[in-house]
């Protein structure tokens, strides 16, 4: 995360390495991601394909849920069209995973039939994000996403962070590596995690819509070359009851126009600059409002509890691993600078989160910290202690329903959504609810373990 951003000149073309390959059979996936995080759209020829392609949508394709059906009582109904339009940057080519040709892929926003921006696009809901930080705040950012996932067709020993572990799941690694590598991704580690037959792959950041591009290919990748190798992962917050969690942990920095950091100040606790310290006063301050966005899924709170390296608290942590907003380590071996190198973790996301929802609320809950011109908040250091000195920080909901119930009531964060968004969301995830909470722990988690 550390790395200094790389001029456009060091970036390899996506474009250009699409075109050395020949491909006049190949597809092209025109992609978006909906409310349930899963990857959706329609596929063409790529000979086809060109700057003026846009493709039909429909808008109550929102609605559908975790569980696979459209919702009832949603403001979108039979009527209505969108399109798919291709954001042209976001072109990826994804080859290497055997036995499967290789697929084109690129990210659109939802728009409507003139082309105007769509309400409830979450894609950008992202965009006019990172617009607003830099124009009204001068701030830009450059993110990465972390993703943790079980290989849930394994059987036998697991030992955390072995070298048996990593060497047992070749050549799955290595081909995982390289798929992302080839496609543009940029990884930069891949190993055995401390759950039972867990993973952890994480990529180089980049702007933030590109990092949550990323995101998202990435578990569709890994997804691919799993089943590929007649194999199965899942990244569901929790696999089984007693099992490790699966986060997805969101990396961030704060930079001027010129990218020099907005974040470090050595004289402060934590050594964060006062700015830093109201942009993380303002995720921590929210965080309890959006947990039913970043944890969405009914097993999501198994996760959020204390001692599962996880977080039930909103509190800023200094290398903490509980903290919702960890502020993350710096390497200064050899004299390093960590003015370049500091920078957030926000911890409390899972699979079940959009990838574009989740970074561009953490963003929105930052710029409103400084909106507010909110003091930084108390930097926890060491380990929690939440029968005595941390028992004031503040709680995350205990389930999905009391978290619905703190997004509708925090009119902050319910307005930085559409309300047809809004509206939508909740029906899916109150269905999603009632769906799954007569079924025992176990059930639940299989249920998610087979979605995600």
């Amino acid at each position: 995360m550390a790395a200094p951003p790389r001029s456009p000149a060091d970036v390899p073309s996506r474009t250009e390495d699409m075109h050395t390959t020949p491909q006049s059979d190949e597809l092209i996936f025109i992609a978006t991601t909906d409310i349930a995080a899963r990857t959706k759209g329609r596929s063409m020829r790529l000979a086809d394909f060109d700057e003026r392609t846009s493709l039909g949508w429909v808008p109550a394709n929102l609605g559908i849920g975790s569980l696979g059906h459209i919702v009832d009582d949603i403001p979108y109904g039979s009527s209505g069209d969108l399109r798919l339009k291709p954001d042209q940057s976001s072109h990826a080519r994804v080859d290497g995973i055997p036995g499967r040709p290789a697929l084109n892929v690129v990210f659109a926003d939802l728009v409507n039939t003139d082309g105007s921006p769509w309400e409830s696009c979450p894609r950008t809901f992202l965009r006019d994000t990172v617009d607003e930080l830099r124009e009204v705040f001068g701030i830009t950012t450059r993110c990465s996403f972390e993703h943790e996932f079980m290989d849930v067709s394994a059987s036998g020993d697991h030992h955390p962070f072995s070298l048996q572990a990593f060497r047992r799941a070749e050549p799955l690694g290595s081909e995982l590596m390289s798929v992302l590598h080839r496609a543009g991704l940029e990884p930069e580690t891949w190993l055995p995690e401390y759950g039972r037959h867990q993973y952890e792959i994480t990529v180089a950041p980049t702007d933030p819509v590109g990092a949550a591009d990323r995101a998202i290919l990435v578990r569709d990748i890994v997804y691919d070359l799993f089943e590929a190798h007649g194999r199965e992962a899942s990244f569901a917050p929790v696999v089984a009851p007693g099992e490790s969690g699966n986060g997805v942990h969101v990396h961030f920095g704060l930079d001027d126009a010129d990218g020099n950091t907005l974040v470090y100040d050595p004289s402060r606790p934590g050594r964060l600059s006062e700015l830093a310290g109201s942009f993380a006063a303002g995720i921590i301050k929210y965080g309890p409002a959006m947990a039913a966005l970043f944890a969405p899924l009914a097993t999501s709170y198994l996760r959020l509890a204390p001692h599962h390296w996880s977080t039930a608290r909103a509190f800023l942590g200094l290398q903490n691993r509980e903290a919702l907003l960890r502020i993350c380590p710096t390497n200064e071996i050899d004299g390093k600078d960590p003015s370049r190198q500091l920078h957030f973790e926000f911890r409390g996301g899972d699979i079940g989160a959009n990838p574009w929802i989740l970074l561009g609320m953490i963003l929105r809950a930052g710029m409103q910290g400084l909106r507010e011109g909110l003091e930084a908040p108390e930097v926890v250091e060491g380990e929690l202690d939440l029968d005595g000195r941390h028992a004031h920080l503040a709680k995350l909901p205990r389930d999905l329903e009391q978290a619905l119930e703190m997004l509708r009531a925090d009119e902050v964060v319910s307005g930085w959504f559409s309300p047809a968004f809004l509206a939508t969301f909740d029906a899916i995830k109150r269905d999603e609810f009632a769906s799954v909470q007569a079924r025992s722990l176990a059930e639940q988690c299989e249920v998610y373990t087979r979605v995600y």
